[in-house]
């Protein structure tokens, strides 16, 4: 599979473009306080809690990420029930928050680790590919940060760049 990266979508839609089911399997929702280096990437106070979310993505079934994703309470309600947030994390904040991701800032980077994926068979080796990076809506108020980890080989990506 690839995907532009250059274009700012769910990673559902990504993978429906590409003429594959998307779908997701969530591991944990918890609100949890947030840690120094998060507080700092959503611009918020160390005392901050958010809702952290881990999903497996999947495409036609098989597995292609893992996800950790954080969403800072404000923008998740406080008190809310973390098992609301079901399929797509866009989604959700469209229809159910009518909040809209504008653009991201991301990083993207190799990581080799045992400790990532919690499903991956002995037998594929611990190599994703990390797009790291914070959504904002158009008011550069933080919204989501993502750390998704693509299992190498499942999901590639590609970057138009011109002169």
């Amino acid at each position: 599979m690839t995907a532009g990266l250059e274009r700012l979508d769910s990673i559902t839609e990504s993978i429906r473009g590409m003429g594959r089911e998307p779908g997701m399997r969530y591991k944990s929702r918890t609100i949890r306080p947030l840690m120094p280096e998060e507080a700092a990437r959503l611009g918020t106070t160390a005392d901050a809690m958010a809702l952290e979310l881990r999903r497996s993505i999947l495409a036609d079934g098989e597995v292609v990420a893992y996800s950790y994703d954080l969403m800072p309470i404000g923008v998740f309600p406080e008190g809310e029930d973390p098992d609301v947030v079901q399929d797509s994390l866009f989604s959700y904040l469209r229809q159910e928050r009518d909040l809209h991701p504008h653009h991201a800032v991301a990083r993207v980077h190799a990581v080799a680790s045992d400790h990532i994926g919690w499903d991956v068979p002995a037998s594929q080796p611990p190599l994703y590919v990390l797009l790291d990076q914070v959504h904002y809506d158009r008011d550069e108020t933080p919204l989501l940060y993502s750390r998704t980890y693509f299992l190498e080989g499942r999901y590639e990506f590609t970057i138009m760049r011109r002169p």
